[in-house]
């Protein structure tokens, strides 16, 4: 899914998005957010996109959380 996702600092200033499109992965994130489903989301919204390129968007937000290191503030 990773070869789904780009990111290049001459498109949308460095966002992530579909490669071979301007698509960012937060429009798309967007629309999942609403409920909308991926095929509603190629056929309404991004017919240059598939269902897998709307997989790769979720994917792409998960292993970003995955990466991240959260630190607890320890209560006083």
């Amino acid at each position: 899914m990773r070869e789904r996702i780009a990111v290049q600092p001459n498109i949308h200033f460095g966002k992530p998005c579909v490669v071979g499109t301007r698509i960012t992965v937060e429009s798309v994130l967007e629309l999942v957010r609403e409920g909308i489903t991926a095929a509603d989301i190629c056929r309404d919204y991004y017919p240059d996109l598939s269902a897998d390129d709307v997989r790769a968007c979720v994917q792409y937000a998960i292993d970003l959380i995955a990466l991240e290191d959260i630190r607890m503030a320890e209560a006083v």
